[in-house]
């Protein structure tokens, strides 16, 4: 198995930039692809961004594109999500997951058996 931990997130103004990151210690972390989430208040957990096991292949929601970016570093066994231009509706508890599974659909978070505790980002208008 392996254990997660997210960086601390933090408040920042609309169209500021934050980046998270998250640490993992266990099992080989290159066998895993991983993933970010976020949950904003009275709303589900919905997908963010995820990465493949070598890094080659990113996915993004629609909402996030060209705004988030999604990297790993294997050697590191970190992964971060670089966000930029960050708008109000962005605010939620964003969370780091992994799989060892192989999906077609990587957006689903039934498919992470892994998480982190979450992290507070709040993007102030």
């Amino acid at each position: 198995q392996v254990q997660l931990a997210e960086s601390r997130g933090g408040l920042v103004q609309a169209g500021g930039s934050l980046s998270l990151s998250c640490a993992a210690s266990g099992r080989t972390f290159s066998v895993y692809t991983m993933g970010w989430f976020r949950q904003a208040p009275g709303k589900e957990r919905s997908f963010v961004a995820a990465i493949n096991r070598s890094g080659g292949s990113t996915y993004y929601a629609d909402s996030v594109k060209d705004r988030f970016t999604v990297s790993r570093d294997n050697a590191k066994n970190t992964v971060d999500l670089q966000m930029n231009s960050l708008k109000p509706e962005d605010t939620a508890v964003y969370y780091c997951a992994a799989t060892s599974g192989y999906y077609n659909d990587y957006t689903k978070p039934q498919y992470y058996r892994y998480w982190g505790q979450g992290t507070q980002v709040t993007v102030s208008s």
